[in-house]
Order: structure tokens, then C-alpha cells, then sequence
């Protein structure tokens, strides 16, 4: 596995690989059913969990309607704060800009706090194309970055990795990096965690550039918020001389009070824990503490694009808590690396199209990567409604229609492959438009329903390799209604 998301296949082909793997679907059940388990219960404490999500989704309604005004308020009070604010249209200007800032320091490394943003741009990979070399310090990206292997997991990147795994990448991997495994390193959780502290103990130490996201970003004051549990990221951000954090558009929050609502949401539903044990909060520069130096690269590459688009923009109050991950039946089979994006999963499947478009092959299918069962839309903090997402960007990629593409309004083409299906819907409609036609449909379909296949030929054969055929009622509802009056016993 290769440190990029770039020339994977469509979802279908990759998740056939994945649930052949019997190792990776163990790791991934036990992983998912526990986390959701403790997550169940940290919410069930709060009897107001309810109005606490309605909160979270309408004060992130409120900002992204009046996005443009927050974001400049948060550019002054940055830049009030001894900060410098850079504007990142897409993926290749925030990586110029790093890159150029992390050489102007002279340094050829940096610290990482774990950070979506940067993976989605593909930070890393910009990094040592110019001579940089990033060490993660979050202990699951830490592992990944070890493995030469790619996130699957939004909190825990390491999830589809065991024990044994684990012990075997510290083992054969840390002295390339750094401070070699002690000897006889055991697969204890204690070990391999003591392990890792002392393997980035001395970057910490050594390190004068740090780079990190953020979870929230308070207009009022320019102050940025990171929630962890390792400690990892207070050493990221408040060690190093320069501090560079990459951070998304929407991750943007008014004031410090709808702030509160969040530090009560995301951590029991990412953690399960009721607050993080590190909320790490800074805001510009200060001449006797922390990082001499403070520059905030605000990224959009797609975000407003996104924003444009009225039903799929709830996507951009994701706050990262990864709990639709936990409960979503495909992500449970066949992992995050299927999805081909730094974003898996429910989240990852109306997000990423959203971000990089629907002309990819892998892009397009993704907002089939789900049953609609609606689990994900139950656990949401913030009350995304996914399945009303996939279903939103289905019809685009089938239909292709109007959408906002690099700000600019535009007409999508459909996407390949989905002929078919247009033209089933298109009947369908024709059908549905005339009822005598319906109707006569209804009677012959009955009639016939002893000759029907218990397997669909050609396009939709793959959805009966899974499926049974609905069987074919004696008589529709209407003759039902027609000859008995809605009477049971007629």
C-alpha cells in the first residue's frame, strides 16, 4: 500500500478486495462494535443530547449562510494576534504555501498533529518532494506513516491493524525513522505505546517547525481549538518556533459560546469519553510562550463549491467525530481504503464528490457506497442527513444537471456506465405520469409473476447476487380496493 489515494479503483472493486480479507474484517468488527458501544453510552448520560445536536446543526447553518463575513473576522483577529492568514484555493496552493514556509526556516523537518485537511491535500507527499521530511505524532497515523500504509479510520487511522500487526511495524520500521523498538518489544498495549513516546519524544524535543489542523477556528477571537487524547498535538503546537496550521473554511465557529456546544458533542461521539483529555487552544503569538511564529493557511479546494449547493452543503458541519463510521454496515466490511479518499465511510462518500467532483470513476461511485439504512443520519451530532446527500448526489452522477464546479456555475455531464439506469428511471416516470398505463402494467405483471426469474439478467444481475426478487402480488392495490371497498373481510 502506497502513501496516496491517487489511481485507486471504483468503490465495488476495492471493497471485493477488502471483504476477501478475513483479517482486516475482524479487526475492523471488533473495532467498530466496540467503539460504538461506549459511544451509546456516553450519550445516553446527557438527557439533552437531542437539543444539543439541534444546537451543533443550526449555529453551523447560521455560519456557513454567512460564512464570508466569519471568515474575515477571523482573518483580523488573527492578524491582530501577531498571525499571519494565507487564502488556499485548492490542494496545490496550500501545499505551496507550506512548503515555501517550512523552507524559509531552513528546517528539513517538521511535527505533524494528526489532521484531515493535510491528508486530503496530501501534505506529506508535497513535504518530501521538496526535501521535508514529516513525522506524524499521532500514535494511529504514527503506525500508518510506520506501515507505509494509508488512514482508514477518521479518529483511529489504525483500526484495520491488531496487535501483532502493530508490534511488527514497530519492530521492523522505527530505526528508518528514528529511535529504534526496544528489544524484546511484546504486542501489550502498554509496550507499544511506551514504544511510541519514546520513538517521538526526541522529535518533540528536536523540532522547530510544527504543523497541525484544527477542529474549530473562533471568529470572535482568531483563537484555533485541537481536541486529542495522547498529549501529542500540546506538544505540536506549543514546542516548536514556527507553527503552521492548515485549516478548512467551514471549521469556523462565531464565538467562543457556540463553541461550548461543540466540546460537549464531539467528544462523546468520537471518544465516548464526556470531554477530550487535551483541549489545546491558541491564538497568534506571544513573546514568552509558544511558537515565535504563527501563520493559518484557511483552505477551500471545494468547500464552496459544496457551499453552493443547497441540499448537499449540511456535508460541511462534519465536525470529524467519525461516529458514522462506527455504525454504517459497509464501512464495516470493507474498510476505509475502499472509499479512495482521505474521508471514509458515510462522511467520506457525500464529501469527498462534493470536494473533488463526480468525473472520476472511483468519485462516481462513491455515493452508491451505502444502504441507506440511515444508521449514520441517527448518530450524526450535528444531524447531516446523509442518506438525503447520497441520494441528492446519486441523481447527479446518473443525470448529471447544473452544479457549481471551481466557482463557476456549470452543466455536469452524467457520469459513464449509468445508461440503464437512465433509462429505467425514464420509463419509469413515463409510466408513473399515466395511470391506464400503470395500471395495465400492475395486471400484466401479476399474471405473469409464476414466469418471473428468481434472478435478474444483465445490469442487474449483481443487485440479485445479493438480493431476491420482490415477489409479484395476485393483484395490485387499486383492483384490491376496486373490488372489496378496503374490506378485509370482502
Amino acid at each position: 500500500m502506497s502513501g496516496t489515494y491517487l489511481g485507486m479503483p471504483a468503490f465495488p472493486e476495492a471493497a471485493a478486495t477488502a471483504t476477501a480479507n478475513g483479517r482486516l474484517r475482524a479487526n475492523l468488527t471488533h473495532a467498530t462494535h466496540t467503539i460504538r458501544d461506549k459511544r451509546a453510552a456516553a450519550v445516553g448520560e446527557l438527557t439533552d443530547w437531542a437539543a444539543l445536536r439541534a444546537a451543533g446543526a443550526a449555529v453551523k447553518d447560521r455560519t456557513l449562510r454567512h460564512l464570508d463575513h466569519y471568515l474575515t473576522q477571523a482573518e483580523e483577529a488573527v492578524t491582530a494576534a501577531g498571525g499571519t492568514v494565507h487564502w488556499a484555493a485548492d490542494a496545490r496552493e496550500a501545499n505551496r504555501i507550506v512548503t515555501r514556509l517550512v523552507r524559509e526556516t531552513g528546517e528539513r523537518e517538521v511535527v505533524k498533529v494528526k489532521s484531515m485537511a493535510t491528508q486530503e491535500i496530501g501534505l506529506n507527499a508535497a513535504l518530501a518532494g521538496a526535501g521535508v521530511r514529516a513525522y506524524e505524532t499521532d500514535l494511529a497515523e504514527l503506525i500508518v506513516q510506520l506501515g507505509d500504509d494509508l488512514p482508514s479510520h477518521i479518529l483511529v487511522p489504525a483500526i484495520h491493524r491488531n496487535r501483532q500487526e502493530i508490534r511488527e511495524i514497530f519492530t521492523e520500521r522505527m530505526a528508518d525513522w528514528g529511535r529504534p523498538a526496544p528489544v524484546g518489544l511484546s504486542d501489550r498495549p502498554g509496550e507499544l505505546a511506551e514504544a511510541a513516546r519514546l520513538h517521538l519524544r526526541e522529535k518533540f524535543l528536536r523540532a522547530k517547525v510544527g504543523i497541525s489542523g484544527a477542529n474549530f477556528l473562533v471568529a470572535e477571537t482568531g483563537t484555533l481549538v485541537v481536541v486529542e487524547s495522547e498529549g501529542n498535538g500540546r506538544m505540536c503546537v506549543t514546542l516548536p518556533e514556527t507553527l503552521i496550521s492548515v485549516v478548512g473554511i467551514e471549521k469556523v465557529v462565531p464565538t467562543w459560546r457556540d463553541l461550548e456546544v461543540y466540546l460537549q458533542l464531539l467528544p462523546r461521539s468520537s471518544t465516548a469519553e464526556r470531554m477530550n483529555p487535551y483541549t489545546s487552544t491558541w491564538t497568534g503569538t506571544t513573546d514568552s510562550d509558544g511558537p515565535r511564529a504563527f501563520h493559518l493557511v484557511l483552505l477551500d479546494n471545494g468547500r464552496t463549491d459544496a457551499l453552493a449547493d443547497t441540499v448537499g452543503r449540511q456535508a460541511l458541519r462534519c465536525i470529524r467525530c467519525s461516529a458514522c463510521l462506527n455504525v454504517c454496515p459497509v464501512y464495516e466490511r470493507a474498510g476505509g481504503h475502499a472509499y479512495g479518499s482521505a474521508y471514509p465511510g458515510p462522511i467520506g462518500a457525500i464529501l469527498t464528490p462534493q470536494l473533488r467532483g463526480t468525473t472520476s470513476e472511483v468519485d462516481a461511485s462513491l455515493p452508491y457506497a451505502s444502504s441507506l439504512c440511515g444508521a449514520c443520519y441517527e448518530v450524526c451530532p450535528v444531524a447531516i442527513d446523509i442518506p438525503e446527500v447520497l441520494v441528492h448526489l446519486r441523481e447527479r452522477v446518473v443525470q448529471g444537471g447544473p452544479a457549481t464546479v471551481r466557482g463557476q456555475r456549470t452543466r455536469l455531464k452524467p457520469a459513464k456506465g449509468h445508461a440503464a439506469e437512465r433509462a429505467a428511471m425514464r420509463a419509469a416516470r413515463w409510466a408513473l405520469d399515466r395511470p391506464g398505463v400503470l395500471r395495465a402494467g400492475q395486471r400484466v405483471a401479476a399474471r405473469t409473476r409464476r414466469l418471473h426469474p428468481g434472478r435478474l439478467p444483465g445490469p442487474g444481475r449483481a443487485w440479485t447476487d445479493t438480493r431476491e426478487v420482490p415477489a409479484v402480488p395476485a393483484e395490485s392495490f387499486r383492483d384490491w380496493w376496486r373490488r372489496t371497498g378496503g374490506r378485509e373481510d370482502r
